[in-house]
């Protein structure tokens, strides 16, 4: 269940429809999980998989969206934030997985792209495809390297705009928070005339360090690693690349209420993107006109303020939507169920 359905309210802002990043009008989520032995006795298993979060239905390629990203702690292996930051754009779906399958799922992602656009790379540029990860070796055989290129690919084609899947799934199948099953979590705020989005991909954070909310004393893990959280923001508002960037530093505010102190091995990125603005990738013109709010205008705390409780909530649904999980060598992380506040 979602934390609210315990009682549980995080900020002022209301939530949209679903709670959901998807409640941003035109981006999708899918996910790829993966939860099969690797070998007969069960010690090796993949425990795993990718979750893509496309900002919309059309060729991401020749219909970019302005975007940014920020570094909370940089203990992190993305691919494509360099040239993402340089340009505002981005041009590919965002893509979250394990550590060691990044390379296979920025292959499969290249691949499903190049598909669809001959230009790539022959009459036109190259492409810049993102990929964020988070490391879930405790219950995956993150050696046998499960992911493989096709299921980036499948994953995108799974991607709708329905309320997205949460929990143990896609990414997050073998992510562990605060010591409990973590994961896929989800959240959304509405402000004005515009939505904002968060989707989180949560594996952070020891069971001593959880801010306390009331739950059922089930038994978490002590001696799992600092972890890493990847944070993906969407809103409809339109903001310049520097101003997501702004925004995406209030995320660490809805972190650090969880009770994160970001560890030393802790990588905790945001990538934020606006759908407000489409930006064609081939064009003759010398200039081009984009609009954005006002720094001046309380719009500016408004989406502060939806970034800073979407994040939090986000985080509090991977754990509240999450199962208790088994993987390799037989061990299990348990789910951590919120009680129903008076």
């Amino acid at each position: 269940m979602k934390v609210r359905n315990a009682g549980i309210t995080i900020g002022k802002l209301p939530s949209g429809a679903k709670n959901c990043i998807t409640d941003v009008d035109g981006v999708m989520v899918g996910h790829v999980t993966l939860d099969f032995s690797l070998d007969k006795d069960g010690s090796e298993y993949a425990c795993t998989g990718v979750t893509a979060i496309l900002p919309h239905g059309g060729n991401l390629f020749e219909e970019k969206v302005t975007a940014a990203s920020y570094v909370i702690n940089g203990f992190g292996k993305t691919t494509g934030l360099v040239q993402l930051n340089e340009l505002g754009v981005l041009e590919s779906p965002i893509m979250l997985t394990n550590t060691f399958a990044v390379p296979a799922v920025t292959q499969g992602t290249l691949e499903y792209m190049l598909a669809d656009n001959v230009e790539i790379g022959d009459t036109t540029g190259t492409l810049n495809i993102v990929v964020g990860e988070c490391n879930d070796s405790y219950l995956n055989s993150i050696r046998q390297f499960p992911v493989k290129p096709e299921h980036a690919k499948e994953a995108i084609k799974n991607a709708s705009n329905q309320q997205a899947e949460e929990g143990a799934v896609g990414a997050g199948k073998g992510m562990i928070c605060f010591g409990y099953k973590g994961g896929i979590g989800s959240s959304s705020r509405m402000f004005e005339e515009y939505t904002l989005g968060c989707l989180v991909l949560s594996n952070f954070g020891k069971k001593e360090e959880f801010r306390t909310f009331q739950y059922d004393g089930t038994d978490g893990l002590s001696e799992t690693s600092d972890g890493s959280i990847i944070i993906v923001l969407a809103t409809d508002a339109p903001l310049s690349d520097r101003q997501l960037e702004r925004v995406a530093k209030r995320c660490g505010i809805g972190l650090g209420r969880t009770g994160s102190h970001f560890s030393h091995g802790s990588g905790d990125i945001v990538i934020a993107f606006s759908t407000a603005q489409i930006i064609p990738h081939f064009s003759e013109e010398l200039t081009e006109m984009r609009i954005q709010v006002r720094e001046d205008h309380q719009i500016m705390n408004q989406l502060f303020t939806a970034a800073a409780e979407a994040s939090e909530e986000a985080i509090l649904n991977s754990l509240s939507q999450a199962v208790t999980t088994k993987g390799r060598a037989g061990r299990v992380v348990n789910h951590l169920n919120f009680l129903k506040e008076e």
